[in-house]
């Protein structure tokens, strides 16, 4: 009898376990990229740029290596959610985190090799496997009740919070060899860029592990007619942005994370430049703005939401993030730039849920789910222009440059928003799963 008991609480606790832990990784790996990046073109050490090439082709390299990305999660992200409707979300999710695993490893040998194209190869066959938050979505979604629903997205919007926070701070300590970690040890002299990337590589199989083993099938009832539709990114773009209930808060939102992709970018590049920060330094520092957006998504976009519709926040809350901006721009030293994470995560973590919000309650009733798949494909294609762009204005002016881009595209959006949103389509009731899903960026 005991054994049973445990074996049916294993099988409650296990697929949040394993899902929770697929989202956690697809972060982290995003994460890690950020105080790697300024290595690949700026450290002597881990250059993987040709001799011959300015700092100015290295960062339009980089531009594109970050575009590479989010364009194949944009193409690919509605294939593997129709292929799990198909398989079923276990096996899906499994063959989607082997290839993240895989990637990994390429871009690590990429790093050590100093091959650019296998470490375009590799992001894109990190972004094609990788696009599984959907499947991770509807997994959730499988197992869930009216009752928990919210609270079980809610996981999912910690995983993503997690991933991001310890990420960037993972990428800082792994990249960078013989230094004191808080005085308890130092790092060995073998850590390099290449580092974060295999430690990556290796928790990715473990949670491929984890998803064959543990992980039952949360899919009851299989999808087998029609065909696979490979141009549903495309089609979803398009009729999200000739919907007039949509139409205005999906162009908000893609000026938003284009904005929001300008400035995370290269930042870190910035960072560096500016103000000689160490890759530790860098990930240290995008840790703590990772903490102050989970503090501000779970306990100041609530306090706001008692008081203020969705809709009336992004009044003024978009206006908000393009004015830290310029305070990043315009600092002459380190102070500024800590005194103001608080702020920036305070209109960062209310742009990113009213946004969301609104798009959920924006959508004709009954169709939430489909807005939000919309949704997420504007969030990754927002991500490809930005990430190209950047690297060319970045590389053409300085690298501080795109923090000036990030601050107008943001402060566009509010003014396209306060200009043309009408309340008038936005009804009362609110999807709880399309409320409770993390944003993605």
């Amino acid at each position: 009898m005991g054994i049973s008991l445990s074996a049916k609480a294993a099988s409650r606790r296990s697929p949040l376990l394993a899902i929770f832990t697929t989202v956690f990784i697809d972060l982290l790996g995003f994460g890690i990229l950020i105080p790697v990046f300024p290595l690949l073109i700026s450290d002597s050490k881990f250059r993987v740029t040709p001799e011959g090439w300015s700092f100015s082709q290295g960062l339009i390299m980089l531009g594109w290596l970050q575009a590479i990305y989010p364009l194949c999660i944009f193409l690919a992200a509605p294939v593997l959610g129709q292929l799990s409707d198909r398989m079923g979300r276990r096996p899906v999710l499994a063959m989607s985190i082997f290839g993240t695993s895989i990637g990994y490893v390429l871009f690590a040998i990429g790093i050590v090799t100093k091959n650019i194209p296998l470490m375009f190869a590799a992001r894109a066959l990190d972004g094609i496997t990788g696009g599984n938050l959907a499947v991770a979505q509807a997994a959730i979604g499988d197992i869930s009740t009216n009752e928990n629903r919210a609270k079980n997205f809610g996981l999912l919007g910690a995983a993503f919070g997690m991933g991001f926070v310890i990420g960037p701070y993972l990428g800082g300590r792994l990249s960078a060899p013989n230094t004191s970690f808080y005085g308890l040890f130092h790092t060995p002299s073998w850590f390099g860029a290449a580092t974060p990337f295999w430690f990556a590589a290796i928790l990715a199989m473990l949670n491929c592990l984890l998803i064959i083993t543990m992980l039952p099938e949360t899919l009851k009832e299989k999808f087998h007619s029609g065909r696979i539709q490979f141009g549903k990114s495309v089609s979803n773009v398009i009729t999200g942005f000739t919907s007039p209930r949509l139409r205005i808060p999906l162009l908000t939102a893609f000026l938003f994370n284009g904005g929001f992709t300008f400035f995370t970018t290269f930042f870190g590049v910035y960072l560096r430049n500016k103000f000689n920060f160490s890759p530790g330094q860098t990930g240290d520092y995008f840790a703590l703005v990772g903490i102050f957006i989970a503090v501000s998504q779970g306990v100041v976009v609530g306090l706001v939401a008692k008081k203020l519709v969705d809709y009336k926040v992004l009044r003024f809350s978009l206006f908000g993030n393009a004015a830290v901006l310029a305070i990043y721009f315009l600092a002459t030293t380190k102070t500024p730039l800590y005194l103001t994470v608080p702020i920036f995560t305070v209109f960062n973590g209310l742009s990113m849920a009213n946004i969301t919000s609104l798009v959920s309650r924006s959508a004709e009733p009954g169709r939430q789910g489909e807005a939000m798949g919309i949704y997420s494909s504007v969030q990754s294609l927002a991500s490809v222009p930005a990430s190209i762009l950047v690297g060319y204005i970045a590389g053409s002016i300085t690298s501080n440059t795109p923090l000036v881009v990030a601050c107008l595209t943001i402060f566009t959006g509010g003014l396209v928003f306060n200009a043309l949103f009408r309340p008038r389509y936005v009804t009362d009731t609110v999807d709880a799963a399309a409320q409770g899903a993390p944003a993605t960026h």
